[in-house]
């Protein structure tokens, strides 16, 4: 009974040194991008078109994070189809851009969503 004791306490010290060594910091938030941000053109016209739309971090990260977006709503004309892609660039310690793209004949007057950044401290 005692060396299950020892190995136990084994494993809890090993495993919080571990966390220290490896801690996660997450940030999180939420993101609109409508036709009133200057350079929308998501809502006419044809073809590839892209709008962007910084993001500052609430606290700039020690090392650059692991930025994803999620996508929660979409305002698009009923009449075609609905394309739509969007991705984090130009990622930093202190924040990131969000690219949005539609293409063809696709009207979006909306895209909303979250991010989750995370950054492993080492």
């Amino acid at each position: 009974m005692k060396h299950i004791i020892i190995i136990a306490a084994c494993c809890i010290l090993f495993s919080a040194l571990g966390m220290v060594a490896y801690s996660q910091e997450i940030q999180v938030g939420t993101f609109t991008i409508t036709s009133t941000i200057e350079g929308y053109s998501l809502n006419n016209g044809s073809g590839e078109r892209t709008v962007s739309v910084e993001v500052t971090f609430p606290k700039g990260f020690e090392v650059k994070p692991e930025v994803v977006l999620n996508l929660n709503s979409v305002d698009a004309d009923k009449t075609v189809n609905t394309r739509i892609s969007m991705k984090p660039v130009s990622i930093s310690r202190d924040g990131f851009t969000i690219q949005v793209k539609t293409w063809a004949d696709s009207k979006i007057n909306l895209v909303g969503g979250t991010w989750i950044a995370v950054a492993q401290k080492k």
